[in-house]
């Protein structure tokens, strides 16, 4: 299920990811920043947690090996849109900058590249997205999913290419005399551990190896002070932190601001030493990732009664919903949640000015979001103004009149491409885990042998269980108390986002086990994926 093939894949020494001169075009690269030390340097970053993470990343690194001026930008999504566009470089071109670093963006940045290099300003792009037909005429371009490339992790969040480029300036800087420079590096592996898992991308061996290394960190108090204090802003401890603390915890308090405000908060939460100021930036944060919940719930709600009024019979191969009141930053948690109910690919629109909606696709195993959209643009060529993104998550900007012809496109294409799409929801398990594993000892293994996320799941089981207890928990969680059904002791069990229903007798859940904490004592816990009645049906 996990694809291993040896014991060595579970080895997460340093020393075991890919070589930093496997990636292409890396001495180049390192070669041209190091050219602009004396020079003003400005990091174009995105805003999301990847986007953040690497721009934090580069601003430490190069301030630590002793840069002259080294700034960064970050376009407003409302006021300019993504990436490296022509009015972000004259921005960008009123600072005389001597170079632009991008990080998670330029592999699209056609125009704009194009508008720096008339301004005489060379750009560096360093970007993990899929490239579309053409590229932008860079002075050099760092991405493992270049047509070509032999890199052997092509899985790299945005966070993890800027990583190998800052560890090869490192090293060419050591070799230069610079002592130290080689280890600056690997002291932020907890900003590449936080961008790679919030960015939900394929945990392979070389990502789990970064994670891993970043968590070390983290738990060991050696992270940045605003990891700290996004974590406990969370309630949860640092010294015990696994990877979907990084994804459900500190990542979606950063992405709070690049959804609703402006992710600088969150940068700047990043690059502080101070635990004073990092603590002011994470209450800030927590406070938006409230208010991103408000109206997540409010969106979510309107999404969901779209779908129920069309009855799941008449559910479309790829599902775009909409509404003219939408946020643009909160589409994308809309198409996720509304794939989850209807288990097929979903794009959420929310209107940008101009007369066009801005979507955000979210898609299923087995359906690439991306290809799907190049798709629909090749057959029908100027429907969709720009896209990009990848397998699982995509963007796209069209025209608001265009909507229905897109939709009608999309499942013309899921019809030719995908017809085979899996849309049962159907969850693959690990099978049935006895009575007498759901235990705190065999829980906190679990805990323990991560990194667990994207490509590499935590290990699921499935089982029949008698309710014992359950009550409704914050707005929308069910909890549970259940006893295994061929005997065993009662254990908690909590269902996120899944309260209405009312079980009795035995039930069948798909679960995670898992450590829960209250006023300082441990206690196994089931996270429940999927709950259905077997017996005494729901009422």
């Amino acid at each position: 299920m996990r694809g291993l093939v040896s014991a060595r894949e579970l080895d997460y020494a340093l020393a075991r990811i890919a070589p930093v001169s496997a990636l292409e075009h890396i001495d180049d690269a390192a070669a041209l920043v190091i050219e602009k030390r004396q020079e003003r340097i400005i990091v174009v970053g995105d805003f999301d947690v990847d986007g953040a993470t690497s721009t934090a990343l580069v601003l430490r690194c190069l301030r630590e090996f002793g840069f002259a001026d080294v700034e960064y930008l970050v376009p407003n999504r409302f006021e300019y849109g993504y990436g490296l566009s022509p009015e972000i470089v004259r921005v960008a071109a009123r600072r005389s900058p001597g170079l632009l670093i991008t990080v998670d963006n330029g592999v699209s940045s056609i125009e704009g590249i194009a508008e720096a290099n008339g301004l005489g300003i060379p750009v560096l792009v360093t970007d993990h997205h899929l490239p579309g037909k053409e590229l932008p005429d860079a002075a050099v371009m760092l991405n493992p999913n270049l047509e070509g490339s032999a890199f052997p992790s092509r899985n790299l969040a945005g966070v993890g290419v800027a990583f190998y480029l800052m560890a090869r300036i490192g090293r060419m800087l050591e070799e230069q005399g610079q002592a130290g420079a080689a280890r600056i590096p690997a002291r932020y592996l907890d900003l590449v551990a936080l961008g790679t898992v919030a960015d939900v991308v394929p945990l392979d061996h070389n990502n789990r190896v970064l994670v891993q290394q970043g968590l070390k960190r983290i738990r060991g108090g050696q992270c940045v002070p605003g990891i700290t204090a996004l974590l406990q802003q969370a309630g949860r401890q640092p010294a015990r932190c696994v990877s979907t603390d990084l994804g459900f915890a500190a990542g979606p308090r950063i992405n709070a601001a690049g959804r609703l405000e402006d992710i600088s908060v969150g940068i700047e939460c990043l690059l502080t030493d101070d635990a004073g100021p990092a603590t002011e930036y994470a209450r800030i944060l927590d406070k938006i990732n409230n208010e991103r919940r408000d109206i997540e719930a409010t969106m979510r709600e309107q999404a969901f009664a779209y779908v129920d009024s069309l009855g799941k019979k008449r559910w479309p191969a790829c599902v775009c919903v909409y509404d003219p009141t939408w946020h643009q930053g909160i589409v994308g948690l809309i198409a996720a949640r509304v794939k989850e109910r209807c288990h097929r690919p979903v794009i959420a629109f929310a209107r940008e000015e101009g007369g066009f909606l801005k979507g955000s696709a979210r898609s299923i195993p087995g359906v690439h979001a991306r290809d799907l959209l190049e798709a629909v643009s090749t057959a029908h060529p100027g429907l969709i103004a720009k896209f990009g993104g990848h397998a699982m998550a995509a963007g796209l900007t069209l025209a608001e009149s265009a909507l229905d012809a897109f939709e009608s496109a999309a499942v013309e294409q899921m019809s030719r491409l995908y017809a085979d799409a899996d849309f049962s929801g159907a969850i693959v398990t690990d099978g049935a885990l006895p009575g007498d594993a759901m235990n705190l000892k065999f829980a906190r293994s679990l805990r323990d042998a991560g990194p667990w996320g994207s490509g590499f799941p935590e290990p699921l089981w499935s089982g029949d269980f008698a309710v014992v207890e359950q009550r409704t928990v914050g707005e929308s969680h069910l909890k549970l108390r259940v006893r295994p059904a061929a005997g065993g002791n009662i254990v908690d069990a909590i269902a996120f986002n899944q309260a209405g229903p009312s079980y009795r007798g035995i039930v069948q859940l798909a679960f995670k086990l898992d450590v829960n904490e209250f006023r300082g004592v441990e206690s196994p816990q089931l996270i429940v994926e999927q709950i259905a009645a077997i017996s005494a049906n729901s009422a």
